[in-house]
């Protein structure tokens, strides 16, 4: 078990925010952190990877604390065994890909780790290449590699898909999965994409200034109760055009957009942009607005 319970005063240019932080994380599951920008998320992660200190509070991962205020108790970055996956991809532009993926090897570490993340990241074809030659998705997948060349106990990943094209986010979200599982890793997630919470995440805590405000199950959270369907799309709503009684909305789903019919009532809470979720229900799709 990780069992986060701290408190920090954070600055912004809307002045003071107290991020108070009281979570336990169960080993072994991947944890989504959800919320408006500036509610802490980063902070959250940087704290836990001892890249920040909190004011006061506990850190304890097992049975060690990483960082207690009151005994004084501050484990240093390098011994925390956390890989972090930032937006940036932060790799070594002299390096070759392979030379950046072994740069990250701990001393007197088995270089074959190298290898197998090449082979489950699919980055045979690239190891050769400088980073500057690589496409974006290309240097993500080195930077995730690079975040686990020391088989870490905890992955923590800070909205490293953010700045992608559908399709390849969808293809690293495969590979996230994937080394989550073969690593048997603890993994935090910042993401603000809700179809990708959902394909990813085992539990979501929702962060509001400073606090959680909500947390459980991506698909409670994320759905009324009303909502029971045998499938399940997300998407956002690109147009609405009203036609007598019915509201003909227009969903862009991926990459294709899917016509829905909806009521006065489904439609009276929507507008353009709206996150939304398409399901069926006795055969027929209805739209849900995701709060």
């Amino acid at each position: 078990m990780i069992e986060l319970a701290f408190q920090k005063i954070l600055k912004s240019a809307s002045g003071e925010m107290l991020l108070d932080v009281d979570l336990a994380i169960e080993e072994g599951k991947l944890l989504t952190l959800y919320g408006k920008s500036g509610a802490g998320k980063t902070t959250l992660l940087m704290i836990l990877a001892g890249l920040l200190s909190p004011d006061k509070g506990k850190i304890k991962v097992g049975d060690a604390f990483w960082t207690d205020t009151e005994k004084k108790i501050k484990l240093p970055p390098q011994k925390r065994n956390v890989g972090f996956v930032f937006q940036e991809y932060a790799l070594f532009p002299n390096m070759t890909v392979r030379e950046n993926l072994l740069f990250a090897l701990g001393k007197g570490q088995d270089k074959k780790i190298v290898d197998h993340l090449v082979e489950i990241i699919d980055l045979g074809q690239l190891q050769d290449r400088d980073p500057k030659t690589l496409s974006g998705g290309q240097k993500q997948r080195v930077a995730l590699a690079r975040a686990l060349v020391k088989k870490p106990r905890i992955l923590l990943l800070d909205e490293p898909l953010s700045a992608l094209d559908a399709e390849m986010r969808i293809k690293l979200q495969s590979y996230i999965l994937e080394v989550h599982r073969e690593f048997k890793l603890t993994s935090i997630l910042i993401s603000h994409d809700v179809s990708e919470i959902i394909r990813l995440s085992d539990f979501l805590i929702e962060l509001d200034h400073g606090k959680i405000i909500r947390q459980g199950l991506p698909t409670d959270l994320f759905t009324s109760d009303r909502v029971n369907a045998k499938f399940q799309f997300t998407g956002e709503v690109m147009k609405m055009v009203k036609q007598d009684f019915i509201v003909i909305v227009t969903v862009l789903i991926g990459k294709d957009l899917v016509k829905v019919i909806a009521n006065d009532k489904e439609a009276a809470d929507l507008n353009i942009g709206d996150r939304v979720l398409i399901a069926s229900k006795a055969f027929n799709p209805i739209i849900h607005k995701i709060s």
